[in-house]
This record gives C-alpha cells, structure tokens and sequence, in this order.
C-alpha cells in the first residue's frame, strides 16, 4: 500500500510518504528563496516521498529569525522557482506550510491571543487567505494551513486559550478562527486545490488538550473542507525552559519531547493520536486522510498502519531528513542501503540553539545530506574489524577498527541481540566515530554486538565479527 498511488482532491500522489514541514534555518531574515533551500528541497524532491510539506512560512510581516515569507507579492518569484525545480527533480506533490505566529522577546515575554484586538482577529484570516492565493500562483500543488505547536491557531485551539469573547472558552468558541481561515482560504483558491491541515493530537501539556478534544477538532476541519490533515503532537511555549537572554522556543520542555520523540521513545509512540482522529472521522462519515507521523521509520511499520487503518497517509520527517532518498530505495527493494535516522535529535538541538538544521549522521560540516549513486561497499582492514568489547561502570564499550570505502565512509550500524535472541539495529555513529558506548544493559542479561559500515550511498559491509558480553 505505501507506493500506490493516493488522490487528495484534484491531485494524485504518487505514493503515500509524506515529508511534513521540518524548520531548517537555512533561510535569510529576509524571507526570500536561497540556494541552499533550493538545494535541501531538491533532496526531497529526487527522493521521490509522494508529498512534500515545505517549512513554515510566514503569513504577515511580523519579525522573525530566518524565516521563510509568504507575505507579499515580492517572494513570488523565488517560491515560484523553488516549486518549479522540485518539480522537476521528483514525481511528488509539493505544497507549503504557511503560519502566523504571535511576538515574543529576548526577555521572555510573549504576546497571546488574549492580547489581540477583533480588527487583529480578522487580520490573521485575511493574510492566511492572501499567502494561500500567492502558493497557487507560485505553482504549487495546493497549501497546508499551520495550527500546530506554540503558535496562533493552535493557540486558539488550546484549551488555555484564555480569551472570554466568541474566540475563547468553549470548543465551539476555540474553532471559530481556524474555521475563519479555513473559509477564508478556500474563498480566495478555490475548491479544486487541495487544502491541508497540520494540527495537535494531544497539547503534552498540564491541562492542555487529548485526542478527546482533538478527534473532535479534526471533524469540524473535515466538515469545514479541509482536504488532509496531518497530527503532529506538543510543542508548545507552556512549559518551553527560558534561557536568560534567548526567547522562549516551545520545544525545550516535555510537550518538546513529544513533538519529536528521541530514542528513549518507542517507535510509533504518537500514532495512538492519528488512529483515534481517523476512527471519529469515519465514524461520522468523514473520508479526510489522515498523516500519521512520530517516529515511523521502517517501511513494515508503515505498510502496517495502512493497512490496520490507523492512517491513511505516512509523515517521515527525521528519517528523510537523514537519507531523502528513503522513499526511491525503498520502493526499489533496498531498505537495507537506507541511512536510518538514530533519533539523537541532534537536528532538534540545533534547531533550539538557533543554528541550522543538519542531520547528526551527515558528514562533519555538511549543510545538506550526501548524494551517491555508488555500488562499491566499505570494506574492514586487512587486519580485520577488530570489534572488542568491554564491560565497566555499569556500561558496555565497544571499539572497532575503521572501515575504508572509495568514496568516504559515511558511518556505522550498530546491531545488538539480548540473549540468545536476534540482533536488532541499536543506533548508528557518524563516520568520524569508532566506537560506541551503551548505557542501556540491565544486569543479569547477556548482550551480544555486531558492527557494519556504510557509505554516501547506503552500501553496507560485511558485519564485524560477533562479540559477548554479560552484565552482573
């Protein structure tokens, strides 16, 4: 199911992996198309994911850090080029996000939605409806309104909103804005383009909203039009960690951790969101999609989901941030020169320091991730791989020789097998790295550890010799 083809209103897509929008920071404060954006989205493109959601970018003028704009005619031209050149480089749909977010300071003061006037109100709706008529002009496939995390609509959407007016209080109350823009949107594109949604499963927060609110949200955008909608999770300024002298950034608390689960977090551990949405849509006899996303990673788990019904569609952000190709080797039978993302959330931590956006398994100082289309494997040394092991302070060490390859060796898998059971891929180190640390044993269990290498292009050695240790 995951490679046929889907049809979201007037388009068809040709297969079902989505790439939502991922923040990259490779844009100016200016707003406008860069080469490097250029270059990230062609990645994307080539991959050949079936949807792909390009970062957030800004409805008004408000100002932000490097920030993708929408705002006004000016950025036309470079959004119209960038949708073009993806076009050109893949099979899949293309669609932006576009958001509104509300001002925040240095100090830690934020403004919120109580602080905005009605004539505010109706502005938000009116530039939501303005950027979405100037995606369709840039060429784009359709546009997918922002309503997640920290910011406006999905503010409005909390149940802390604190407003007391028609726009707070009441679920009815809380929808009256996104359905505004919702309307708004469709007024100004028409019924033909296809209009999508990322919004919240669950808030992650004290007091915030569950799947209970959320289902019931996702109706009313299904019956106001809405054409996919796509669950994100967290991610919001209630309980973001102020760092003296840098705004507040809604992903540092456990809503944070939510929003993009790290290892410590099983995979699939947001999916029990898109599955109770997708039930009450259909429940009621909505046939809107649903993108299912956090931390799917195997193409088994995502032929799975679709075919239990949990979703209809697959977001893979981290994964095809770590290899864009995921999609085209997956569908070629070759998941096994697929570079698997290791959830160290490196990509997230760069983010939260204002730096940008690269994958922890890219080579040292790349911007983007590596392309090769070579055939030739790493190989061990001549003397072997020389894979030792040792048990100390609570933990196993593991130390290897290093791996060479004709282009570069890119990095190294580590499998690891519990007793007598099978081995089971445990993380990946970048290429620069020969050994591995695992804190995770729990005593009285006997571990066993393999190690291969991998280049630019996926290839896989042999695996390393089998070693074996127990804990006490």
């Amino acid at each position: 199911m995951l490679f046929t083809p889907f049809k979201i209103n007037s388009i068809t897509l040709p297969n079902r992996l989505v790439v939502p929008a991922m923040v990259t920071r490779l844009s100016g404060e200016d707003g406008f198309v860069n080469d490097a954006i250029r270059e990230r989205y062609r990645r994307f493109a080539k991959g050949g994911a079936g949807l792909i959601v390009i970062e957030a970018m800004a409805v008004h003028q408000a100002k932000s850090g490097p920030l993708l704009r929408l705002g006004d005619d000016q950025f036309i031209p470079g959004q119209r080029d960038l949708a073009k050149l993806m076009h050109d480089s893949g099979p899949g749909k293309v669609v932006p996000q576009i958001i509104h977010f509300l001002k925040i300071a240095r100090s830690g003061w934020r403004q919120k939605v109580d602080d905005l006037s009605l004539d505010d109100i109706r502005e938000i709706a009116r530039a939501y409806a303005a950027a979405a008529a100037r995606a369709i002009k840039c060429g784009y496939d359709g546009v997918e309104l922002h309503m997640a995390h920290a910011y406006t609509l999905s503010s409005f959407l909390s149940r802390l909103n604190p407003r007391r007016d028609d726009y707070g209080g009441s679920l009815e109350n809380r929808l009256r804005l996104p359905l505004e823009v919702v309307a708004a949107v469709r007024a100004e594109i028409g019924r033909e383009f296809p209009l999508g949604v990322r919004f919240l499963g669950e808030e992650c927060i004290k007091g915030g909203a569950t799947v209970e609110d959320t289902r019931l949200i996702a109706l009313a955008l299904a019956k106001a039009g809405v054409d996919y909608l796509s669950v994100s999770a967290g991610g919001k300024f209630e309980d973001a960690v102020h760092r003296p002298g840098e705004p507040l950034y809604p992903y540092t608390g456990y809503s944070g951790d939510r929003c993009m689960p790290g290892a410590s977090y099983p995979d699939g551990a947001n999916l029990y969101m898109s599955t109770a949405i997708r039930a009450c849509l259909r429940e009621h006899g909505q046939q809107t999609p649903v993108v299912a996303t956090g931390k799917i990673n195997t193409p088994q788990m995502a032929e799975d989901i679709l075919k239990r019904g949990d979703a209809d569609l697959i977001g893979m952000a981290r994964p095809l941030l770590a290899d864009p190709d995921w999609p085209r080797k997956v569908q070629a039978g070759q998941f096994d020169k697929v570079i698997r993302c290791c959830y160290a959330n490196v990509c997230k931590a760069r983010d939260e320091h204002f730096q940008t956006v690269a994958c922890f398994l890219w080579p040292k100082g790349a911007s983007q991730a590596p392309e090769s289309d070579d055939l030739q494997p790493p190989q061990w040394p001549a003397s072997g791989d020389g894979l030792k092991i040792e048990h100390k302070n609570g933990r196993i060490y593991l130390r290897w020789n290093a791996a060479s390859d004709n282009e570069g060796v890119y990095g190294y898998d580590v499998f690891r097998a519990e007793g007598a059971g099978e081995f089971m891929r445990l993380t990946a180190v970048p290429g620069g790295l020969t050994t591995f640390i695992d804190g995770g044993c729990a005593p009285g269990v006997g571990y066993r550890y393999q190690v291969k290498a991998y280049d630019f292009a996926g290839n896989r050695s042999a695996a390393s010799q089998v070693v074996a240790a127990g804990t006490a």
